[in-house]
């Protein structure tokens, strides 16, 4: 007797299905693998330190584009050697949009996706395997970006990265913080690959200021500029500048969880630090950032009950938002340091052992951290 088949045992629009979403499949596999095409691109200027890093991290690129903007080092050449295309171009006026939108011209007009590689960044190995699971329909994959690292080499302010993008239907804009923007329609998606940032720390910021006054007097209702210029304005300490930008700001945004950033920038540049720091904690209490400032006012000015209140609130909060606004600081040990320091004042002293053994895992290399969670454990058995 034959054996029955699987196929003859399921329905006859059952077994179309099968094999329609199978091929469906395959086609889109065999589009991954055979047919599309990845192109890394980037714009230098005096990058020799870091180029033949960037170019062995995205070697699987299909092609690989530098587009230097003026170096006096090795850069072209270093990238030459590294077989990519390099081509020389100069802005004047400088802005990044521009230089970026050239790079992005000079791309083949067969390639599928870019991936806008700064060269103090690397794509971690096993990003082109990534793709093979990405949805073809998706103009916009989103993924994990490091920006920076701690002092023990655990990773520090992590977001959500958007700097890969299709061919076509993009164009960078803004003088500085610039982003790529969709012409028309665009469709988000998440792709499992990371880009790592090793920030260049001696790099001059100076001709950020004046790009971002350019950038928010070309387009004045644009929240996000006025929040980078009052910012920056605040680093510059040109606090008067920056609280005009940030009151701006917060009558633009509706972003609550930039706009709460905006009001702990505000309470350190105004004379109100105590009022702007509750109204952030008001405009978005599900973040960890407003709660952990918050807990260190009531820390600097000895409020322990406050502080303990403050900082648990803050520690209810487990999840971390794949945000650019996310600190290092408010997801390491610093809120269980304060956790420590107010459960001892408050003589909670098994709060405090348990803040402070948490505070020592995380940072196991704090020697304070060490001696902090002995004294309390002695200070216990003597107790």
């Amino acid at each position: 007797m034959k054996p029955t088949t699987f196929y003859e045992k399921l329905p006859e629009y059952e077994i179309f299905l099968f094999f329609f979403y199978n091929i469906s499949f395959c086609k889109n596999l065999l589009y991954i693998i055979l047919v599309m095409k990845i192109a890394v691109y980037t714009i230098t200027k005096n990058e020799e330190q870091f180029i033949k890093r960037w170019a062995d991290s995205c070697k699987e690129a299909d092609y690989r584009l530098v587009v230097d903007t003026g170096s006096t080092d090795n850069t072209v050449d270093l990238a030459i050697e590294n077989n990519c295309y390099v081509e020389t171009i100069t802005i004047s006026p400088w802005r990044f949009d521009d230089a970026r939108n050239v790079a992005l011209a000079l791309l083949p007009e067969d390639i599928d996706y870019c991936i806008a590689l700064d060269a103090d960044e690397v794509l971690v190995d096993g990003w082109r395997k990534a793709f093979n699971s990405l949805d073809p329909e998706v103009t916009r994959p989103r993924y994990k970006y490091v920006w920076s690292w701690n002092s023990n080499g655990s990773e520090g302010l992590v977001y959500s990265g958007d700097k890969i993008h299709a061919r076509k239907g993009y164009r960078w804009k803004h003088p500085v913080h610039e982003v790529v923007k969709p012409v028309g329609v665009e469709v988000q998606g998440w792709i499992d690959l990371e880009i790592h940032h090793y920030p260049d720390s001696e790099k001059s910021r100076s001709q950020y200021l004046p790009l971002l006054e350019l950038a928010v007097h070309e387009d004045p209702n644009d929240d996000r500029n006025r929040f980078y210029l009052g910012r920056e304005y605040m680093f510059a300490g040109q606090v008067e500048k920056a609280k005009e930008q940030l009151i701006k700001h917060l009558d633009l945004s509706k972003w609550k969880p930039e706009r709460a950033t905006a009001m702990r920038y505000l309470s350190r540049v105004t004379n109100e630090r105590y009022s702007w720091l509750l109204k952030a904690c008001a405009e978005a209490p599900d973040r960890r950032e407003p709660w952990v400032e918050l807990a260190g006012f009531y820390y600097q000015h000895k409020k322990w009950l406050e502080c303990m209140a403050a900082v648990e609130n803050a520690l209810e909060i487990k999840e971390k938002p794949m945000e650019y606004l996310c600190e290092a600081e408010s997801w390491g040990s610093y809120p269980y340091d304060l956790a420590t320091v107010s459960a001892w004042h408050v003589s909670l002293i098994d709060k405090a052992i348990e803040y402070c053994a948490e505070a020592c895992k995380i940072d196991p290399t704090n020697e304070r951290l060490a001696k902090n969670l002995e004294m309390l454990q002695q200070s216990k058995i003597n107790a």
